[in-house]
């Protein structure tokens, strides 16, 4: 008999309890990949609205403990716009307003002369002209509302007039719309005042140096270049990764706990066979590797199935349109990584006692035990 049957048929001994320690580790690696997935999909739409219109880089207001709270001055605006190596900065103000069953609807205020800078050319219909109850639609927007060109539909307690639609790669703008600037100003109380200023540096600037120079003039803003920055205006993808690290640590304790249950059972109830195994020459090492090798296959089919049913999970969370609206889960390599480390971890900890205490039984002590 081969070493791997053997851990197999080893394994398969208590069919039962096999199948519930799968289980009970499969839960936290389910919540791990589907966390992950989460994750890198609001990394992803954080992404793309750092890129909007092609811009060099965002400025929005230093420490904000969420991005849709930043709040930018006109004057600030004005200043940015009239510095010398800027070539532009366009101000967009973002308010979430309730369409539908869509509770999580972008309206994005924008000045119409520079509406065109962001989104280039209309799909269809035409892009805002200046009249304060004009809406460009996205066309993931324009599906979900079932809406077209020259038809008047109501955003949250507002009536607009969809003049057109645009395509963005961005799902985020692609599910909202465009109205004037000040329309959006009123609808979100926020007179003189965007969400975020997107530039772009003058020919043959340096837009590192450029960013460093607006943070050292106006130390109420601040620059992202990068999701890696995006800490600065929105504290959620810090909070993101911790309860990431706070989930992988407990999916290890409990499943370590659940492993080292089942593998204890099954030393004990294989102290004889055990004994015999040392009798005829197997040594305390091989006899470690054993059950190791069976903690470690056990959490190995959990890991599977967890990852299995934690895409299963991730797409399941995409059903709710609020949630579906701005985020697509991304499923990164790296996320599987870490959940296959993190099953071979739980293997490894919750079998190390149990295989210790296997290597203590001498082979006379193991063949007396009843």
């Amino acid at each position: 008999m081969t070493f791997p049957s053997l851990v197999l048929r080893n394994l398969l001994r208590q069919r039962v309890r096999t199948l519930l320690t799968v289980l009970g580790i499969s839960v936290g690696i389910t919540t791990v990949v589907a966390l992950g997935a989460v994750t890198e999909g609001m990394r992803q739409t954080s992404g793309a609205i750092i890129r909007t219109g092609n811009a060099d880089f965002m400025v929005a207001q230093n420490g904000a403990s969420d991005f849709s709270f930043s709040t930018v001055q006109q004057s600030e605006l004005d200043r940015i716009a009239a510095r010398p190596d800027v070539a532009r900065a366009v101000g967009v103000l973002y308010n979430i307003t309730g369409v539908g069953g869509n509770a999580f609807f972008p309206e994005m205020g924008v000045r119409p002369d520079q509406l065109p800078a962001i989104v280039g050319r209309s799909t269809a219909g035409r892009l805002l002209s200046g009249a304060p109850d004009e809406a460009v639609l996205g066309e993931g927007a324009a599906r979900s509302l079932h809406a077209s060109v020259g038809e008047s539909i109501l955003l949250g307690r507002t009536r607009v007039r969809v003049v057109g639609t645009f395509r963005s790669s961005s799902r985020f703008e692609n599910g909202g719309a465009y109205l004037p600037l000040r329309t959006v100003q009123r609808i979100a109380g926020k007179p003189d005042t965007v969400t975020a200023v997107y530039v772009t540096v003058a020919p043959g600037a340096d837009p590192k140096r450029v960013a460093a120079s607006i943070e050292r003039d106006e130390p109420t803003l601040a620059t992202i270049s990068s999701v890696s920055e995006y800490g600065k205006v929105d504290q959620g993808m810090t909070m993101l990764d911790a309860l990431q690290l706070a989930i992988s640590l407990l999916a290890v304790g409990i499943g370590a706990i659940g492993v080292t249950n089942t593998m204890v059972m099954s030393v004990l109830e294989r102290t004889r066979e055990i004994g015999i195994l040392r009798a005829v020459g197997w040594s305390r090492r091989r006899i470690m590797t054993s059950v190791l090798g069976e903690g470690v296959a056990l959490c190995v089919l959990a890991g599977i199935v967890g990852m299995a049913l934690g895409v299963a999970a991730a797409q399941a969370i995409m059903l709710v349109p609020t949630i579906s609206s701005f985020l697509t889960p991304v499923y990164a390599p790296a996320i599987f990584v870490r959940a296959f480390a993190i099953a071979v971890l739980v293997g490894l900890a919750g079998a190390a006692y149990p295989a210790f205490r296997a290597t203590r039984l001498t082979p006379m002590e193991a063949l007396r035990h009843e």
